[in-house]
């Protein structure tokens, strides 16, 4: 019952790997979409922040306005570490129970947990296995502005926001290069599968 967290930087084909591997049966814990369901409207969490960073980052459905939340607390560390205090426990909470039902419902899964802060906020925890998407940082920022429509200086901010490479790739115990074609980033996921499954 191998438990493996997938880890990587801000557009480094993370979410491709973990496509791939759920193709081959892997059970995808997405750490971003617990993030979400701890922060919707009525959420003991979602109240926390309203109370911390403003009212007015609520929607006037009651739901979190994603954008106005980033505004109030980006670009300042100590408010970034009050987010992090509020919603890390809730998503740690949540993916542990998450991955204890995969592992439930089928004792010789193999359970990737998705996490793009792992180096920040849960490299100590238990995996048996750190995989890190890796493309250098200038393709990443390419990436998100023609992929995701963002301007080169906000590209850039979202990638000084996050670990640096170097501290991924230190902890990483299989690396996943992303800089060439889908076919060469599929090849080295199926070869980590055939890695995987022997131990499940």
């Amino acid at each position: 019952m191998p438990l493996v967290a997938l880890t990587g930087g801000i557009a480094s084909g993370k979410s491709t790997i973990a496509r791939r591997l759920a193709e081959h049966g892997a059970a995808i814990v997405d750490a971003d979409a617990l993030v979400r369901e701890v922060q919707g409207p009525g959420s003991p969490v979602l109240t926390e922040l309203a109370s911390e960073f403003g009212a007015d980052i609520l929607q006037p459905d009651g739901s979190l306005d994603r954008a106005a939340l980033g505004l109030r607390a980006f670009g300042d560390p100590a408010r970034v570490a009050r987010l992090n205090a509020i919603v890390h426990p809730a998503v740690r909470a949540l993916s542990a129970e998450r991955i204890a039902a995969a592992f439930a419902a089928d004792p010789d899964a193999v359970v990737v947990y998705d996490v793009p802060l792992l180096v920040e906020a849960r490299a100590d925890d238990p995996w048996e296995l750190v995989v890190v998407a890796h493309a250098p940082a200038p393709l990443r920022r390419r990436r998100l502005v023609t992929l995701r429509g963002l301007s080169d200086p906000e590209a850039a901010a979202r990638i000084a926001a996050q670990a640096s490479d170097e501290e991924r790739l230190a902890i990483a115990d299989v690396v996943i290069d992303t800089s060439g074609s889908l076919d060469e980033t599929h090849r080295q996921v199926d070869e980590l599968w055939e890695r995987l499954r022997p131990a499940a």
